[in-house]
């Protein structure tokens, strides 16, 4: 598992709409993450890639990513929300994608589904008005 040194990790805090009761408008419990992934030198080359495919629009044309909070009323809860939905999406892009051998199918699946097809065929055919001889 890949962590992230705080180090790394640079933080600017703004105040915040929504509840708060008198310190909304005067205390800043937003927090606002920012983590340059391009340049991270604890990140592996392909955990790299696949976290910045999985930022999405989370991701700066700089390759820094940038997390948002505001859950929270506090600064400290918010900054611990932040950190952890980025060790989230380290932990999903340090598991590599498993890729799919394709197979063909064999000769004994081939015709059971022949026979299938033709039973069906032979039950919808049979649901036709009678014929009149």
């Amino acid at each position: 598992m890949t962590t992230i040194p705080e180090s790394e990790l640079e933080f600017h805090f703004y105040r915040a709409g929504g509840p708060g009761g008198q310190n909304v408008n005067k205390v800043s419990t937003a927090v606002q993450m920012r983590f340059d992934a391009r340049n991270s030198p604890s990140l592996r080359e392909p955990v790299r890639e696949r976290l910045m495919k999985l930022a999405g629009s989370r991701l700066t044309l700089e390759g820094v990513i940038l997390i948002t909070a505001v859950r929270h009323r506090t600064q400290e809860r918010n900054r611990a929300d932040a950190i952890e939905r980025l060790q989230d999406l380290v932990e999903k892009a340090s598991v590599a994608p498993t890729y799919r051998v394709p197979t063909r199918p064999t000769r004994a699946s081939k015709e059971r589904r022949l026979q299938a097809k033709s039973g069906r065929a032979t039950i919808k055919s049979g649901r036709g008005k009678p014929a009149l001889d």
